[in-house]
């Protein structure tokens, strides 16, 4: 390409794309406001999985809904406020839980994560950071009959497209995790999956290797971007401070829908927020893998840090204020499951899950707007997807042809 190239947003995602663009011989200065890693890519689950081709809008939400509006569930809240101002976008993300979409979703998901998965592992290699990553995979939980028999569109869907798993009795569960409380039906093995110890760290090594690879870092908070002639340029905090290239990649997360507005797109994003805490384990119980309690509503993931509890979906505006009462439910599920200690950390983690109607990200050009790139909208998935959204991305920078391949993730089918 031989140009410049600003990327927007330091996160797993950002991190990726930047590398990419490296590679291929453009000048990259990476953006953001934190050092790489410090948003929403720090506090996930850890997961790099198959299994995360299943979207949260699948069929068998319809069947799910008139509980979740209780808003009084571990794994759904919502702001009524919130909602009701977001209600075009509530309705468009239903309608695509229809079987149809839902089929095309899973597909382009599934490619996605095929995609990511060995470029994680060249990665973790070049950044010295292959130490982090397990391969045992992660477990699905379920407390009782009903909820195994609920779950049977996802095993489907698994089966279908040859995600590798095995179900396991009480007893096999047991003897895998047996600091688990015996109180599971049955539990399902994602296996062919691999989990990290610290994500931020992953995320950390990888913005070092882009580094030392001849990027460039800016620490600097984006205000506003506008198309200064052939070139974007990117406003920040203090009238004296903006910088311009050839070609903008945004890839801010959840913040990447206030920015954009500055230039007249209107993302139609919600944002999933979420909670983690860290736990010690009473007299040394521990997991060996990441556990999903699915009628807990939590996931439970061994880190460097401790036990990490991670909640489910709160939808409410981004930068709300912390409302950790979903946390305190899901400890009080978890202490149920498994011997937790004492808190670790002096306040609850809060993060973003930037998603899209059909919970796909989008991944290229934006429409009427040549040179900005958009690589943003990944939800729960951003850390399994990352390698996978920067190939794509490099892709269609650098090979107009590429963009019929990849049409699931086009800009344009929002904008």
């Amino acid at each position: 390409m031989g140009k410049h190239v600003i990327v927007l947003g330091a996160g797993i995602v950002g991190v990726c794309c930047a590398l990419e663009l490296l590679r291929r011989g453009a000048t990259v200065t990476l953006v953001d406001k934190q050092e790489p890693g410090m948003e929403t890519s720090m506090g996930n689950a850890g997961v790099l999985a198959r299994s995360s081709l299943m979207p949260f809008n699948h069929p068998g939400l319809w069947r799910q809904l008139p509980r979740l509006l209780k808003n009084d569930t571990v794994q759904f809240r919502y702001r009524p406020r919130y909602l009701a101002r977001n209600l075009g976008w509530a309705a468009r993300f239903l309608m695509h839980a229809r079987p149809a979409v839902f089929r095309e979703t899973v597909e382009a998901l599934d490619g996605l994560i095929r995609l990511s998965a060995p470029e994680h592992l060249k990665l973790l290699d070049a950044a010295g950071a292959r130490h982090r990553l397990r391969d045992t995979g992660w477990v699905f939980l379920y407390r009782s009959a009903a909820a195994w028999d609920g779950s049977a569109l996802a095993r489907e869907t698994f089966a279908r497209h040859d995600v590798p798993t095995q179900v396991l009795s009480p007893a096999e569960l047991a003897a895998m995790e047996p600091a688990l409380a015996p109180i599971f039906h049955r539990a399902l093995w994602i296996q062919g999956s691999y989990s990290v110890d610290d994500p931020h760290e992953v995320v950390a090594a990888y913005a070092e290797l882009f580094l030392r690879s001849g990027g460039m870092f800016k620490r600097a908070a984006a205000t506003a971007i506008r198309r200064d002639g052939q070139r974007w340029t990117v406003q920040g905090s203090q009238d004296s401070e903006s910088l311009s290239a050839d070609q903008l990649v945004v890839a801010l997360g959840p913040w990447s829908k206030g920015l954009l507005k500055t230039t007249g797109i209107d993302l139609p994003m919600a944002f999933e927020r979420g909670y983690h805490m860290h736990y010690g384990g009473k007299d040394g119980a521990r997991v060996s893998r990441p556990v999903y309690d699915t009628g807990g509503g939590y996931v439970l993931s061994p880190m460097a840090r401790g036990l990490r509890l991670t909640t489910g979906v709160q939808l409410d505006d981004c930068d709300a204020p912390a409302r950790p009462d979903q946390l305190a439910l899901a400890e009080s599920r978890a202490r149920e499951a498994f011997p937790l200690g004492e808190r670790l950390d002096p306040a609850a983690w809060l993060g973003r899950r930037p998603t899209l109607p059909d919970s796909r990200p989008m991944i290229g050009e934006a429409p009427r707007h040549p040179g900005l790139w958009l690589a943003l909208g990944h939800q729960h998935i951003g850390f399994s997807t990352a390698p996978g959204t920067a190939k794509i991305l490099g892709e269609l920078m650098f090979d107009e042809a590429a963009e019929s391949r990849y049409r699931a993730f086009r800009p344009g089918r929002f904008l």
